[in-house]
């Protein structure tokens, strides 16, 4: 582990590194992955630089990412790297010790802060206004990734001046939302018809 954390320290920025030899491993811990990420491995390391000043970090398993067997094979000889290098284009301001290794079994890895910082927005209680501006605010963020990843000028020239895309990206948005009602009710249907067998016992 230790050796492994050496080899990540080296792919940050000399600033942060300084920030980050500060403080020592004290203790490793697996973790538990949501479901998008069921199977790979992933752990939280925590460091002390003083008995007061805790700093959590997260090590997930980065796989070859799905659309290798359309695209070819990633550029990174490290998949922690495509991934951190992905999240750093994509942010506009990423988690200062996001970086990559490598294990001696030579999965790949990525490294950034243990921090809960997602939120959820009560759509639902919304009034019509500050559903609009939510959903302006999303398609805003959306469109900054998009334009630092790619090239600004060609996106813009695709997408001309009149409202063709916007009314294709609408029409698609509603189509999908109609097809998830069918599929939720034929999944419905299954499970009242006993097609489809299901536990009350979630083992919660």
């Amino acid at each position: 582990m230790r050796e492994m954390f050496r080899r990540y320290r080296l792919t940050l920025p000399e600033e942060r590194r300084v920030l980050l030899d500060r403080y020592h491993i004290v203790d490793i811990a697996r973790k538990v992955v949501g479901v998008g990420s069921v199977g790979t491995r992933c752990a939280v390391v925590l460091l002390m630089a003083g008995r007061h000043d805790p700093l959590f970090l997260q090590f997930k398993e980065a796989l070859p990412s799905v659309l290798e067997s359309y695209v070819g094979k990633s550029l990174y000889a490290n998949h922690g790297e495509r991934v951190v290098t992905g999240q750093r284009m994509l942010q506009s301001a990423s988690d200062i010790f996001l970086g990559w290794t490598r294990d001696d079994e030579g999965h790949d890895y990525y490294f950034r802060q243990l921090r809960d910082m997602k939120m959820t927005i009560n759509v639902e209680d919304m009034s019509e206004q500050d559903w609009v501006e939510y959903v302006e605010l999303c398609g805003w963020g959306l469109a900054r990734a998009h334009a630092r990843t790619g090239d600004a000028a060609r996106i813009a020239g695709y997408l001309g001046k009149n409202g063709t895309f916007d009314q294709a990206i609408a029409k698609f948005a509603v189509d999908y939302a109609d097809q998830t009602e069918r599929d939720h009710a034929l999944l419905v249907r299954a499970i009242r018809t006993r097609r489809l067998p299901v536990s009350a016992d979630l083992g919660v």
